[in-house]
């Protein structure tokens, strides 16, 4: 192994604290999360206020329906995001402990999970309130990147989700047997892919920066749906190159299978992530050809 970076002195727990016998911890990705949709709120909130950036000047829904809102896409990221830790990547054992499947404390989060309870909460509440359907997906998408940057920044702090090994200088010693077992010679340690900081900077940082552009200088929310397309594309295109150096998930992983692909033929496939993903990326380029079509 070349040079590498040491895994920081990092805990996964802001503080914790004992009442009656019992520990109770708050966690920095339960936080990334508190934080990340009180961001998310306050730019929807921000953007509706705007009435200039809007089609006729017109926002989808007043800054109270965006509170309403907010009760929707919570029960919708939580709820989803467990059921797509257990029906995409770890059936098996969740349907061995169903009781832990709402336990969110214990960290596992499904992003497409999360994004199909967000769907359904926000098909949901603008069906019931007769609110714009585009619109509000536009805002829905100019308010996510925070979040998803605070996430991946929380995955990393947790040393979790990790890349595959690497002998580039930025690959980082991360702890633990299972980041540590990469085949390496006896005694040595083995660098990995920082890919939860590579999600980071392209889906919280690059993503975020480029639909705030298009949505305040370019007039992005003037076109119903683009917005919500190129969010959807961006994040898939993303997502779709990380999985390249990120290491699968172990159940995904097999003497005849060590790339951890969930589909292949001939020793070529797709990753369960990939997998996931290409749906986003068609979608979204379809959202965008569509919108702009109609404009």
């Amino acid at each position: 192994m070349k040079a590498a970076i040491p895994f920081p002195p990092l805990s996964s727990e802001v503080f914790s604290i004992s009442v009656f016998g019992m520990e109770f911890a708050l966690r920095w990705y339960a936080l990334a999360y508190i934080a990340g949709i009180i961001i998310g709120w306050r730019i929807a909130v921000a953007a509706v206020k705007r009435v200039h950036l809007w089609p006729g000047d017109q926002p989808p829904m007043s800054p109270a329906q965006v509170e309403q809102l907010l009760t929707w896409v919570i029960l919708g990221i939580i709820l989803g995001g467990r059921l797509g830790i257990m029906l995409f990547y770890q059936p098996d054992y969740y349907l061995s402990h169903p009781a832990e499947i709402l336990m969110v404390w214990h960290g596992g989060m499904s992003f497409h999970g999360g994004f199909l309870g967000v769907l359904i909460g926000f098909l949901g509440f603008c069906l019931k309130n007769r609110i714009p359907l585009g619109s509000t997906a536009d805002m829905l998408a100019i308010s996510v990147p925070p979040g998803l940057l605070l996430g991946r920044i929380a995955n990393f702090v947790n040393a979790e989700l990790w890349g595959r090994p690497t002998e580039l200088p930025w690959g980082v010693i991360f702890p633990g047997e299972a980041a540590q077992a990469c085949g390496q010679a006896l005694g040595a340690l083995c660098a990995r892919h920082p890919s939860q900081l590579y999600e980071a900077l392209l889906e919280g940082v690059l993503l975020g920066t480029l639909v705030l552009w298009l949505a305040l200088r370019r007039g992005g929310l003037k076109t119903p749906w683009q917005m919500a397309g190129v969010f959807l594309a961006g994040y898939g295109i993303a997502r779709f190159l990380v999985e390249f150096v990120r290491q699968p998930d172990a159940q995904f992983v097999s003497p005849g299978n060590p790339l951890g692909l969930a589909w292949y033929v001939g020793g070529y496939g797709l990753t369960m992530g990939q997998m996931l993903s290409l749906p986003m990326i068609l979608v979204g380029i379809g959202l965008i050809l569509w919108a702009r079509r109609r404009a």
